[in-house]
């Protein structure tokens, strides 16, 4: 058993001081607060491990790289599309493991990966169908952080379209097939959770919908849903329903949903999650100009948010929190939309990514720990809530996911220099 005593650490509700915490096989089993130090002493605050609850991790080569014309959501995919023309599982893994490394600098200790890379270009096939999953695996477990491998199930290039191009490393033909093979995956490995997903419903026809949702069984089931206006257009003129009612229709709308950015949604869309959880993306949505999704809205509907840096333009956990309050600020023009509690919650859903047991510092619970720096010069003189409102990633100085630390001193224990690591991976794709 390992003893650590907290400065402060925010348990539950709120922030309390000289708060001890007992772990053993990477479980918490006691906290105390108003206790002397003791043990290992860790300053400042100690906050639960952020949940990244959408990701690509290969959008982390477009930061700085797509910001230089005015474009849209639709040109800036053709860049994406570059980029996972060019990927193959042992070049995706080096990166990915440098970009799970920055996430874990940031405080996050799980992500979920929205995973649709799965084929050699031009549409063949791997000996190993699992190349691409296996390689995120090892990226992750290199990098030390829980992984939610979503397997993304892509059959269309757009309503009533083909897949063409990079596409057709997306593409297993039918739900079928996608839904075969991921049932022969089997990480070896306690960090991971396998996950499935539906593109959206422009990649995955209405006709296969109930084939993926029956393919996906327990597992968590994530969906991009109402990104664009665009996507609502042309679901309604060819099925004559919204994304959401359309997934509604098809069974697709569960507890174990997640719907990804619900940007654009109708009150009855908003009815047909309530069972489900939502992932806004604040980071992702503000650079593509999706939008401000309704989240205030959602939540007083009794649905669970949670966040996510999708597009790796920002890798951050403060900055995705802050900006779901500060987006909501902005929409109505009024302040406090959100409580400091449901924000930390909102950043710490672990359990939308098939990891209930993470994200809140409580006996019973996964030790998922994260110190941050309250002397910086962003965050000195802040009151205790208040640091989700002035820390930035770059105050994180600990990190340990179940029981282990991967971050001192704000380095990475298994990767060390993460930021040479990007540098070489990024360049080398470009080149």
């Amino acid at each position: 058993m390992s003893a650590y005593w907290c400065e402060r650490a925010w348990l539950g509700d709120g922030v309390a001081s000289g708060v001890r915490i007992d772990v053993a096989e990477g479980v918490i089993t006691s906290v105390t607060a108003g206790e002397k130090p003791g043990g290992t002493v860790l300053s400042g605050m100690v906050v639960p491990g952020f949940a990244n609850v959408h990701s690509h991790a290969f959008h982390r080569a477009l930061r700085g790289r797509t910001h230089d014309d005015r474009g849209d959501f639709w040109s800036w995919r053709e860049r994406m599309y570059a980029v996972a023309g060019r990927l193959e599982p042992d070049s995706y893994y080096r990166l990915a493991r440098a970009v799970y490394a920055e996430m874990a600098l940031a405080g996050y200790t799980g992500v979920a990966e929205f995973h649709y890379l799965h084929h050699p270009a031009g549409g063949g096939r791997y000996a190993d169908p699992h190349e691409f999953s296996h390689a995120l695996v090892a990226a992750a477990a290199d990098a030390g952080i829980r992984l939610t491998l979503l397997d993304v199930c892509y059959l269309a290039g757009g309503v009533d379209q083909p897949t063409t191009g990079v596409q057709r490393r997306f593409d297993d033909g039918s739900a079928e097939a996608w839904a075969q093979r991921i049932e022969s995956f089997f990480p070896a490995s306690e960090l991971v959770v396998p996950g499935a997903a539906i593109h959206s419903v422009r990649a995955v026809p209405a006709d296969q919908l109930p084939a993926v949702v029956l393919g996906a069984g327990t597992r968590p089931l994530h969906v991009h849903v109402s990104e664009q206006p665009r996507e609502n257009e042309e679901c309604l003129a060819r099925y004559g329903r919204t994304p959401t009612g359309l997934l509604a229709a098809a069974g697709a709308l569960t507890p174990r949903t997640v719907a990804v950015h619900a940007t654009h949604l109708t009150a009855a869309d908003i009815a047909d999650l309530t069972r489900c959880w939502v992932c806004l993306c604040p980071s992702t949505e503000a650079d593509l100009g999706d939008g401000i999704g309704p989240a205030r809205r959602l939540a007083d509907a009794g649905i669970r948010l949670a966040l996510g840096s999708d597009g790796q333009s920002v890798i951050d956990p403060w900055f995705e929190v802050r900006a779901l309050e500060l987006h909501e600020r902005l929409a109505s023009g009024a302040r406090g939309r959100f409580s400091p509690p449901q924000l930390l919650a909102a950043a710490t859903a672990h359990a939308a990514s098939g990891w209930p047991e993470v994200g809140v510092i409580a006996p019973g619970r996964a030790a998922d720990l994260v110190r941050v720096d309250t002397a910086s010069v962003r965050t000195a003189g802040t009151h205790e809530a208040g640091i989700l409102y002035a820390a930035t990633a770059s105050d994180v100085t600990d990190v340990m996911v179940a029981g282990r630390w991967i971050v001192r001193d704000r380095t990475h224990l298994g990767i060390g220099d993460v930021s040479a690591a990007l540098d070489t991976e990024i360049g080398a794709l470009w080149r």
